[in-house]
């Protein structure tokens, strides 16, 4: 269905047909049919304001109840919506195929239970500006404020703790908010080897590593449901997919 067809809504910000987008949101899904339809139609009335020329790529992954017809069914109403699916659970894998499948300028890596809106607006501004090629959203640095449980705070302090030990990481946070330009990233994301929970935590390092010029800014983290994967059960994946990780940066470099 095109994007002039009765059946999909008009708006603005949306990319014309044949016209790319400027900016690619990015956001994996697992499990959302109870707050995916109701976030996408959020998203799309905060960013109205903005004038952006916009997608929306959603990556399910795996799901096992609705999410995926919904996502199907988002992307028939709504003209900057685009999805597709992996077929497994692979946080990693999803958010890597929707990285190569964007088609703007600029990227912002997202989650479908925060959507900040803010943090997308302070990035966008700062990659237009020019000076950096990477903005990352930090729920540890000062400034930020992170209402999860205090157990997902606490994993998210150890687990940078690993970083810092093993691959000398010298930032706040890889996981979560990002954005970037990506022509100069979209090389390091094809050089990534670990997927799931760690590959957003390789790509970051990685761009450390390629000297391109990151800034990361305080952000709060509100979410809007309980993880769709227990804490506990995530814990020996990331653990050896950190052991990957690190022989290859520290092995084969």
């Amino acid at each position: 269905m095109s994007a002039a067809d009765p059946g999909r809504e008009a708006d603005p910000g949306r990319e014309d047909a044949g016209e790319a987008p400027e900016i690619s949101i990015v956001i994996p899904v697992y499990n959302e049919e109870a707050i995916l339809h109701a976030a996408v139609v959020d998203l799309r009335e905060r960013l109205l304001p903005f004038g952006w020329r916009w997608e929306l790529v959603l990556a399910e992954n795996g799901s096992r109840d609705g999410t995926l017809a919904i996502a199907g069914e988002l992307e028939r109403k709504y003209a900057e919506v685009r999805h597709f699916s992996i077929g497994e659970p692979n946080y990693g894998a999803a958010l890597r195929a929707g990285i190569e499948r964007a088609r703007g300028r600029f990227v912002l890596c997202d989650e479908i239970d925060l959507c900040d809106v803010d943090f997308q607006r302070r990035a966008i501004a700062m990659l237009r500006a020019g000076g950096v090629d990477m903005v990352i959203g930090s729920k540890l640095i000062q400034g930020a404020r992170d209402d999860r449980p205090w157990a997902r705070h606490a994993a998210s302090q150890m687990y940078n703790g690993l970083l810092r030990a093993t691959l000398g990481f010298r930032g706040t946070d890889t996981h979560g908010l990002k954005a970037f330009l990506r022509e100069p990233l979209l090389g390091i994301v094809r050089e990534c080897v670990v997927d799931k929970d760690v590959f957003a935590s390789e790509l970051v390092i990685r761009a450390y590593r390629a000297g391109l010029r990151i800034e990361e800014i305080p952000v709060r983290v509100l979410e809007k449901r309980r993880p769709s994967i227990n804490l506990t059960r995530r814990v020996p994946n990331v653990l050896r997919n950190l052991a990957k990780l690190t022989w290859a940066i520290r092995v084969r470099g």
